[in-house]
């Protein structure tokens, strides 16, 4: 008699594939750690990048000359939101306490700056030529206080933008366009009901239009209201293929007002003051206002806006101290793209592929380990570098832009993205050449090569932004901190630290191209004989 038995089989609870991918992991890890050679070059990419910020620092200089000899050493001034800021003008006030308004008619808008942006020296005010700056402005006002950086709202005309209202020096919006003259005046008018401050404008003060609304946390009972003017700096840049210069010198603006009111003064004469610069102060001269009756004429120069970081200006960003990412991508592509052509060149591919057939598969765990292994890399060399480097800075008496906390955390964590993203694209290219040195050539053209050409001013400001738009250097916008203001002209070219795409849209063109190789790489390594 025979007795038969049916054995049921094992089946592993886990799902196979994740377990077989998990697997693979280990064991591409296993393989990346015991390459003594690729755990080093990691170790050297980390170390060039900030090695490289150090080496800028240390041999970078600055010489400030002033008043009694001047100093590097200075305390930006801060706006509400804790931005820095600019805000110097000429100011004609009277107090203000609880809700009220202010009214003016607007008849000329004139200016004057120097022909080529440069001063005549010893004398600011010589050699000036008519023009009125586009973002000098002239207008109403209401401001806590005459201090510098304090809260405020205004409506103002200005040189080449129309009629704007403008608060807490980063909001802007746009009323009327066009200029003003005494056949074709603007009425300007700003209305406060407690923490709220409208802004309107009218072509003939019967007929009002609301450009927007203002919320002011924090504003006092009493306020000051008034008229201002203000003229930011005269810049001319020229470029050319070996480079740029600027001239830049103070601009003036004047302005003409007449039927002005003041509604909930608390009484008073109208007090004139020249915020932000004293008499007899550098630029300063011809500044101020007159007062004939009812007409007000206001002479002022400076602005009321954020400072943007720009060519002229001495002042260093959190992405200068990653200077050295360039270099370290470079370490980073050599030890990805060999992490795959090292195993052509010996034929140890076939091994590795005979063990798990699934080829789709082995690329995507070799691009997890590379791009963990980068990303790491990245995030701990961005991490040393910033204070390491600002600190160097700082100690040679660089000013320091400030930055939220957020804005910082997010360039450490996009620089680490950059050399993951870079990693898994020089390892797809190196699956898809097979030859370290075409792969390693390859991934240099595209990414670090165009991004020198950019930031260093070889090219012009147009080539430069298409460059960092549609080349994988896009990606390095993720490491930019400045900000782009509509209502401040600067040179807002990838020289200065500005790209044409936002941070995370500019990773996103290098992680498009990475997807795409990968996607070659995954064809190719399924179709032939490795």
């Amino acid at each position: 008699m025979t007795t038969t038995t049916t054995v049921t089989p094992y089946r592993s609870p886990l799902p196979a594939g994740r377990d077989g991918f998990l697997r693979l992991l280990h064991a591409e890890w296993t393989k990346f750690r015991t390459v003594r050679g690729w755990v080093a070059g990691m170790l050297v990419a980390g170390l060039v990048t900030v090695a490289v910020g150090l080496l800028g620092a240390a041999g970078s200089s600055i010489a400030c000359t002033g008043p009694g000899g001047g100093s590097c050493h200075h305390t930006p001034l801060t706006g509400p939101g804790g931005e820095e800021v600019s805000d110097t003008m000429t100011l004609v006030h009277r107090p203000l306490t609880g809700n009220g308004s202010i009214t003016a008619r607007i008849t000329s808008l004139t200016g004057v700056h120097p022909p080529d942006g440069r001063t005549a020296p010893g004398d600011p005010t010589a050699g000036t030529v008519p023009g009125v700056q586009p973002w000098a402005k002239a207008g109403v006002i209401v401001k806590n206080g005459t201090g510098q950086g304090s809260a405020y709202a205004a409506v103002a005309l200005t040189g080449g933008h129309g009629v704007r209202m403008q608060y807490d020096y980063t909001h802007d919006l746009a009323g009327t366009p066009g200029p003003a003259s005494a056949s074709s005046p603007r009425w300007l008018r700003l209305t406060r009901a407690g923490d709220t401050l409208t802004g309107y404008d009218s072509p003939d003060g019967t007929h009002w239009k609301a450009i927007g609304t203002a919320h002011l946390a924090g504003l006092p009972a009493t306020v000051q209201a008034g008229l201002f003017a203000t003229s930011p700096e005269y810049t001319v840049t020229s470029t050319s293929l070996g480079g740029s210069s600027t001239g830049a010198g103070p601009s003036r603006a004047t302005a003409a007002f007449d039927a002005v009111t003041l509604h909930g003064s608390t009484g008073g004469g109208w007090s004139g003051d020249l915020v932000g610069g004293g008499a007899g102060g550098p630029g300063t001269s011809g500044l101020g206002h007159r007062q004939a009756g009812g007409t007000f004429t206001l002479t002022g120069s400076g602005d009321v806006a954020p400072v943007v970081p720009g060519r002229g200006s001495p002042g260093k960003t959190v992405e200068s101290s990653l200077i050295g990412a360039f270099a370290g991508l470079v370490v980073v592509t050599v030890v990805a793209t060999m992490s795959v052509t090292a195993e052509y060149r010996r034929g140890l591919i076939r091994t590795t592929l005979t063990a798990n057939p699934r080829r789709g598969r082995v690329l995507a765990a070799k691009a997890v380990v590379i791009g963990s292994v980068s990303f790491v890399t990245g995030l701990a060399a961005a991490a040393l570098a910033v204070p390491l480097v600002g600190a160097v800075e700082k100690g040679k008496g660089f000013p320091l832009h400030r930055t939220p906390f957020a804005t910082d955390v997010r360039v450490v964590v996009g620089t680490a993205a950059l050399f993951a993203v870079t990693a898994v694209l020089a390892l797809a290219l190196g699956t898809v050449l097979r030859r370290s040195a075409g792969a390693v050539t390859a991934v240099v053209v595209a990414i670090v090569l165009p991004y020198i050409l950019a930031v260093a001013a070889v090219l012009p400001a147009g080539p430069s932004r298409w460059l960092t738009r549609l080349t994988p250097a896009a990606a390095f916008a993720v490491q930019q901190s400045v900000h782009r203001y509509a209502q401040v002209a600067a040179d807002y070219t990838p020289a200065e630290g500005y790209f044409p795409l936002s941070p995370w849209a500019g990773l996103g063109v290098l992680c498009g191209y990475a997807a795409a190789a990968v996607a070659v790489a995954a064809v190719l390594l399924r179709g032939r004989d490795a």
